[in-house]
């Protein structure tokens, strides 16, 4: 009965969470609208700055927002009753829209620059940005053709499946580090009377969508970096055992089913050692591949 209500209470603890996760990142795509609605010109697609406006628009939607939930969509514990298999084309499908997005704010950049007779790619913004863009590119071409597609042999899956998750963690904080670093560049150019050393309301509103970034990301990666909210493996096991016999799989599989007369405490780690066993076939993603 404790070990329901720790559960219970954890899960509430999730889900206290992921909403606050979620009202950040909405309330930040809302200030970038009102930024660019009610501070600057608005949005249009003609060389002017209507068009610019979309980049922050469409990175905060999707490259921020969008690639959030992304990241944390196999930790909801309502999912994890559907297959892995469906949860892989959420989590692709996300990044994709997501990476739509991005490109789309580029190519609004570039235009608008272009239009305007404006350097391109001369600021550390910009640097950091595309560098992020391509990288995030790859990753998601890497992820569709090895974890998506089932022609990658479960080792190849399992060596890569730790690079992958820190790479796709470490381009999500680079996008917002850009993305706070092109609000800065932003207010200090288009900022001149008054100054943005004055200090007025758009810069205020600018400052605290910042600050709602750096929280929105600390959130999702707090998320993503919790051991105990994985997607469980268990279920995993009576799949396993047909591929081969493996002792994994049989290994498991006893765990499980001498549970009635085992100690509570030795099931308990008997079923995190075989987990622990079993991770390098569950991270290959086995089941999508059956």
């Amino acid at each position: 009965a404790a070990h329901g209500a720790r559960k219970m209470e954890d899960y509430g603890r999730f889900l206290a969470l992921l909403a606050s996760t979620l009202l950040v990142g909405f309330v930040s795509v809302i200030l970038s609208l009102v930024w660019v609605f009610h501070y600057r010109e608005g949005l249009s697609w003609d060389g002017g700055l209507g068009e610019f406006n979309w980049h922050p628009v469409l990175i905060i939607t999707g490259f921020v927002f969008i690639q959030g939930i992304a990241i944390i969509v196999y930790r909801l514990p309502w999912t994890w009753k559907c297959s892995k298999l469906l949860m892989k084309f959420i989590h692709a499908g996300l990044n994709t829209i997501a990476m739509i997005l991005a490109i789309v704010s580029m190519v609004a950049v570039f235009d608008y620059h272009n239009a305007k007779n404006i350097p391109n790619m001369y600021s550390l913004h910009s640097w950091i940005g595309l560098t992020a863009l391509i990288c995030y590119c790859l990753q998601l071409f890497l992820g569709f053709a090895v974890f998506l597609l089932p022609f990658a042999p479960v080792h190849l899956r399992a060596v890569l499946m730790p690079i992958h998750v820190y790479s796709g963690l470490t381009i999500f904080a680079a996008v917002i580090a850009t993305a706070l670093m092109g609000i800065t560049e932003k207010l200090i150019f288009s900022l001149r009377n008054p100054p943005y050393t004055a200090f007025p309301p758009e810069a205020t509103l600018v400052n605290c969508l910042g600050v709602l970034l750096v929280v929105f990301g600390s959130l999702i990666l707090w998320m993503a970096s919790r051991p105990h909210w994985k997607r469980p493996l268990e279920e995993n096991t009576k799949v396993l055992r047909p591929v081969g016999g493996t002792p994994e799989g049989t290994e498991v599989e006893s765990t499980m089913t001498n549970s009635s007369n085992a100690d509570k405490s030795d099931l308990r780690i008997g079923a995190e050692a075989a987990r622990k066993q079993n991770l390098k076939f569950d991270e290959a993603g086995q089941r999508s591949t059956m």
